[in-house]
């Protein structure tokens, strides 16, 4: 039986589903691993996290993390041995070369936004707040589709025997929206809007965290962006309400055997 590894390093969006989005019935002849180190990115944990891992031996590695230094530092190529995808945010944009010439696979979601890491502002509801607002638009928008879609792909490569062609995506607003295969275009256009709202988040939250030095503007700066991912949740949601209300909300499922079936109508069956 194919086994996946997800080593989870710090946290992202995308890190609180990328494991289930596989298998999201519990049927499918497929095994996983996910060990994390928690909040933490330091190289140290990351590595004995990845050491875990390998105990399991899978045959594909997912490595999610917002910690851009761990991509560059040789460190992941030394450990992992098999085909590995990483998955990460807008500023692994740098290290995209570097992951090229390692013959690491990667998808990027600059949707996947830095948090407001203020003392002063963020604790554990704000945060909690924040990741369901950004999964919510991951998922409705298409992201978690791609990813999902793109680690189908490579585990059916696998299993066939074939070549392993790993992704090398930049997941922007229109790459990432095409793949929800909206029926409607004002769904489609608000899920643009969305995502869009989400990257401009990432750009807020990073000044809000790294630029700015004087406590009440960081405050109030990392807050807006906080207002502006709910505001983006609620947009996403409203795209999806817009396919629910003429019966056209694309669902993909899996079959017990791996493939994506494929239906609109809620009271179609899959095929």
């Amino acid at each position: 039986m194919l086994k996946v590894g997800f080593v989870k390093v710090g946290n992202l969006g995308i890190s609180q589903v990328v494991d289930l989005i596989l298998d999201e019935r519990a049927e499918r002849g497929i095994l996983t691993r996910t060990i994390s180190t928690g909040a933490k990115t330091t190289s140290d944990q990351a590595l004995e996290t990845m050491k875990t891992v390998l105990d399991f031996d899978p045959d594909l590695f997912v490595v999610v993390t917002p910690n851009t230094s761990l991509l560059t530092s040789g460190m992941t190529k030394k450990v992992l041995h098999k085909p590995c995808i990483i998955i990460s945010d807008a500023p692994a944009r740098k290290a995209v070369d570097t992951l090229k010439k390692d013959g690491f696979g990667y998808i990027i979601l600059p949707g996947d936004p830095l948090i407001g890491a203020r003392r002063e502002f963020l604790d554990p509801t704000e945060m909690a707040l924040f990741n369901s607002d950004v999964l919510r638009v991951l998922t409705i928008c298409g992201a978690v589709r791609l990813v999902q879609e793109e680690l189908d792909a490579v585990i059916g490569q696998i299993q066939d025997g074939k070549k392993v062609r790993l992704p090398q995506i930049i997941a922007d607003a229109s790459v990432v929206v095409d793949r929800a295969k909206f029926s409607n275009p004002y769904a489609r256009a608000k899920a643009l809007a969305a995502y869009q709202m989400a990257e401009k988040v990432a750009e807020i939250n990073t000044r809000a965290c790294f630029v700015l030095k004087e406590a009440r503007e960081y405050i109030t700066t990392a807050a807006s962006a906080h207002e502006m991912m709910r505001a983006a949740a609620l947009l996403a949601d409203e795209a999806r309400e817009i396919e629910k209300g003429s019966d056209e909300v694309s669902r993909r499922p899996h079959a017990s055997s791996g493939q994506t079936l494929n239906k609109r109508g809620l009271l179609e069956k899959p095929r």
